[in-house]
């Protein structure tokens, strides 16, 4: 699968932005889907995760009653909404597929890059404060 986030930005504190994830390949409805992030100088970190379904959904803690992840197979599309943007929240943000069916069943696993492939290029996100 390949993939290109989109819907990056400049945005003060507070605000929102929804980033989209598409995905070309007939099997993406097949796979996990997360959302990660890379500040410059950091380690690239887990914001979020989504089942094949869509119904399963994972956030690193500070996600948590901010963002939501979501899908739309029908569109081979995976979304994060961002609300309540802080400063700290600026980044690249990337999306990426899981590699396995076991991909999202630990904290440990669905947290990993390792765990995801088909990194393309990331998106842009500027908070201001």
């Amino acid at each position: 699968v390949q993939l290109q986030a989109s819907g990056g930005g400049l945005v003060q504190a507070g605000g929102s932005l929804r980033l989209s994830c598409a995905a070309s390949g007939r099997t993406f409805s097949s796979y996990a889907m997360g959302w990660f992030r890379q500040a410059p100088g950091k380690e690239r970190e887990f914001v979020a995760a989504v089942s094949w379904s869509g119904v399963r959904t994972y956030y690193e803690d500070s996600a948590k009653g901010r963002f939501t992840i979501s899908r739309d197979n029908a569109k081979n599309t995976v979304y994060l909404q961002m609300n309540s943007l802080k400063p700290e929240d600026a980044a690249v943000y990337y999306c990426a597929a899981g590699t396995s069916t076991s991909t999202l069943l630990s904290l440990r696993a669905r947290s990993s890059p390792g765990s995801y492939y088909g990194w393309g290029q990331g998106t842009l996100v500027t908070v201001s404060s």
